[in-house]
């Protein structure tokens, strides 16, 4: 298949003259192509990686110790032209979000790295959920919600079979953290042999440079990655009978009595 013609990438900044001579010569990039039945992933978008409000980042963990900062809703604003698109389509969306024992006894091995770990056991002073979904995107009655404990969407959870349940064959991959489970899902995706497309523009991380190579090595070897509208021109071109099978526009929850583990 034909490499996509590209501009200027996100991550050029970050890469040497020598990794820019592999990468050319090597074969990586490819572009992959879109599947003919895709699912929207949206992966942990929740207060505790968001904050409740845009603000600069060394503000906003103050508060949420695990919040991505200002840059969160400027993807999460991309994010809802995309549940915008797939809705209009009838085409599946599917959000992620963690979960743990009011405890903390099944956090694991989240403790072992992050010496604030505890402040997302407990609920903020805020009083609220760290793990439920920001109002902005938060999920329609026919949405599908997948709970979590590891990075990866797919990790001990429905994920896979709810895909295949739908037909699906491909996923587009938003969310957070890039870098961590955001990779986790795409990884897991490719090896569960899913095309995959990430919107660059709709995922965020609380790392600039770590986000920008994450992208830049996803692309490389598991991934398309390219912008938002991008993806929402091709889906907007689709049928809206792709997914006869749908879940029913019956009320479900968004996780407001859940409590955050995953950290992406």
């Amino acid at each position: 298949m034909q490499d996509r013609q590209e501009g200027p990438r996100i991550w050029d900044r970050y890469l040497t003259e020598r990794d820019k001579q592999v990468f050319k010569a090597s074969g990586f990039g490819a572009t992959g192509g879109f599947g003919k039945r895709p699912a929207l992933l949206i992966i942990d978008v929740s207060y505790g990686f968001a904050g409740d409000k845009p603000e600069p980042i060394l503000d906003s963990i103050k508060r949420w110790s695990n919040s991505c900062g200002a840059e969160s809703w400027d993807a999460i604003a991309k994010i809802k032209l995309l549940i915008d698109a797939f809705h209009d389509r009838k085409m599946p969306v599917i959000y992620t979000t963690g979960v743990t024992r009011p405890d903390g006894w099944d956090i694991g091995s989240w403790a072992w790295k992050n010496s604030r770990t505890d402040e997302t056991v407990a609920h903020p002073a805020q009083n609220l959920d760290a793990n439920e979904i920001v109002p902005a995107i938060a999920p329609m009655p026919h949405d599908l919600v997948v709970l979590k404990q590891k990075p990866s969407g797919f990790f001990g959870s429905n994920l896979a079979s709810y895909l295949t349940l739908l037909g699906a064959d491909s996923v587009i991959v938003t969310g957070t953290t890039t870098s961590g489970c955001v990779r986790a899902t795409v990884i897991d995706a490719f090896s569960l042999n899913y095309r995959i497309a990430i919107a660059e523009d709709a995922c965020f991380d609380r790392s600039q440079a770590s986000h920008a190579i994450n992208l830049c090595d996803m692309h490389a070897k598991y991934a398309d990655v390219m912008p938002t509208a991008e993806i929402v021109k091709h889906v907007m071109a689709q049928a809206d009978n792709l997914f006869p099978d749908l879940p029913a526009r019956q009320p479900v929850s968004t996780g407001q009595d859940l409590r955050l583990v995953a950290t992406a």
